[in-house]
C-alpha cells in the first residue's frame, strides 16, 4: 500500500494499515528512541507512545515534509516530555577544555551498539542536547527553546557530554590496545 493510502487509512482508524504503519516504521522509529532513552526498556516504551500520538494526531500531518521526519520529532519529542517530567537540575560548566572536538578517528573504532550504549549512559541533560544537536541537527538556540534551558547551558551541556564521551573512549581503547609504559 502507498504511502498516501497508508496514512488515510490510518485516519480512519483501520488497525490493519496502523499495523503496516508500524510494521514499517518501528525499526527506524525504535533507534530514533534508543538515542534520546537511557535503556532499550525505556526505547520499548518511548516507541508505543509515540506511536500512540501518531495515530492520535496522524489526522494533522499536512504532506509538508518528510512523513518520517513527522513521526521522528514526534518520537524526539516524547523522549524529551519524560525527561522534562522528572525534573532535571540544569548544569553550566564554563571551562575552555571543553572545547575540544571529540576524537572521530577513536569514536569509529567502536561498534555502533558500543557508542549507543555510551551515549545512553550519559546524563540525562548532556545525553539530550548531544543527540538534538549532534545527530539530529539542532541548533542551541532550538535545543534551548526546547529543553526550556538557557542557549550557554546548552552549548555547554553539548561541550561536557563530548567530553565524558571522549574519556570513556579513551578508556575504552586503553583496555583494547594498551600503551607500553
Amino acid at each position: 500500500m502507498k504511502l498516501e493510502n497508508l496514512i488515510k487509512q490510518c485516519i480512519k482508524n483501520d488497525r490493519a494499515a496502523q499495523n503496516e504503519l508500524f510494521r514499517q516504521y518501528k525499526d527506524s522509529l525504535y533507534f530514533t528512541s534508543l538515542k534520546y532513552c537511557r535503556n532499550e526498556v525505556d526505547a520499548e516504551d518511548n516507541l508505543h507512545d509515540a506511536f500512540i500520538t501518531i495515530f492520535q494526531k496522524i489526522k494533522t500531518y499536512k504532506n509538508k515534509g518528510s512523513f518520517e521526519g513527522w513521526m521522528k520529532r514526534i518520537t524526539i519529542y516524547k523522549a524529551i516530555d519524560k525527561y522534562k517530567a522528572s525534573k532535571p537540575i540544569n548544569i553550566e560548566i564554563k571551562d575552555d577544555i571543553l572545547e575540544d572536538a571529540l576524537d572521530i578517528e577513536e569514536a569509529e573504532k567502536l561498534s555502533l551498539e558500543q557508542l549507543l550504549k555510551l551515549i545512553q549512559d550519559l546524563p540525562d541533560q548532556y545525553r539530550l542536547v548531544f543527540n538534538l544537536y549532534q545527530m539530529d541537527g539542532y541548533s542551541h538556540k532550538e535545543i534551548a527553546l526546547v529543553l526550556n534551558i538557557s542557549e550557554g547551558t546548552s552549548k555547554s551541556n553539548y561541550h561536557r557530554a563530548k567530553q565524558i564521551l571522549r574519556e570513556k573512549i579513551m578508556e575504552i581503547n586503553e583496555s583494547i590496545n594498551p600503551k607500553a609504559h
